[in-house]
């Protein structure tokens, strides 16, 4: 039997799944992914979006816009309870982030109607570049994190912020993702937010962007709601403990894994384009 489009059939010589356990199969591929990308999403501040997004387009067989419309089922909920989870933490004014998260709504609209038009081949290579883009800042970034915190600088006016919305709202209507893991360097860079503040106010215009672009999405029916929705429930219960691990871990090193992880996956996703 194939799992979810994957195209493995896990029965090939081995004995006869168990009828009911070969019915759940295909159910636990999604779940258990969703999991994953729930405690990843919780640790590093995004909806955990960008890395299901290449996962759902090179495993599961859907196009990049049915991919991008997928993950963001997952995103609405994992980005509530890690922005609640965040603001418990690092309590900041919830002003703050409803100004930005208007904005965001600004933006998203007309970026992901350009995106669900837009040849699915060209989008992949396009969504590719931006991990490469962000990979190469996560690098930069995690280098000169020392040399930047000894030289502060003087924070932008905060009448600023709706800026932040609105290069976030682009990125989550284009590709779905990416609105928080841009936001939260310019609140850290621009507005002198610390880096826990500035991942919650983040995953604020997150969630306002992401149900936009959903729902744009699903208007050009271009969402898996069962994958997508039992990816949502495997991150809800694990989002939580990421947040909490997030607190806890060297965060230059973290920037460099994920930052390596980004590489490969665009390189992956750049082939699969070309190829297609």
């Amino acid at each position: 039997m194939s799992i979810v489009g994957l195209g493995v059939d896990l029965g090939a010589g081995l004995p006869a799944w168990p009828a009911g356990l070969a019915g759940a199969l295909p159910l636990l591929a999604p779940l258990l992914l969703g999991s994953v990308l729930g405690a990843v999403g919780g640790l590093l501040g995004i909806g955990g979006g960008i890395i299901a997004i290449p996962i759902l387009a090179m495993f599961f067989g859907m196009d990049q816009q049915t991919a991008q419309g997928t993950a963001l089922v997952m995103m609405a909920p994992n980005v509530l309870v890690g922005f609640w989870r965040y603001r418990q933490r690092n309590p900041f004014p919830l002003r703050t982030a409803g100004v930005v998260g208007l904005a965001t709504l600004l933006a998203t609209w007309p970026a992901a109607r350009f995106a669900v038009h837009m040849n699915p081949q060209l989008l992949t290579v396009c969504f590719a570049l931006f991990l490469i883009a962000l990979s190469a800042y996560f690098l930069w970034d995690s280098r000169a994190a020392p040399s930047v915190a000894a030289a502060p600088r003087t924070p932008w006016n905060e009448r600023y912020l709706p800026g932040v919305g609105l290069v976030g709202g682009l990125c989550a209507g284009f590709f779905g993702v990416g609105s928080g893991i841009v936001a939260a360097p310019l609140l850290v860079r621009g507005f002198g937010k610390r880096q826990a503040v500035a991942q919650g106010i983040a995953l604020a215009l997150v969630v306002p962007g992401a149900l936009v672009a959903l729902g744009t999405f699903a208007q050009a029916r271009q969402v898996d709601w069962q994958v997508g929705s039992l990816l949502a429930v495997g991150g809800t219960a694990t989002v939580s403990w990421g947040v909490a691990w997030a607190h806890r871990l060297p965060e230059a090193r973290l920037r460099r894994l994920f930052a390596l992880m980004l590489l490969l996956t665009a390189g992956l996703m750049i082939r699969q384009g070309l190829a297609a």
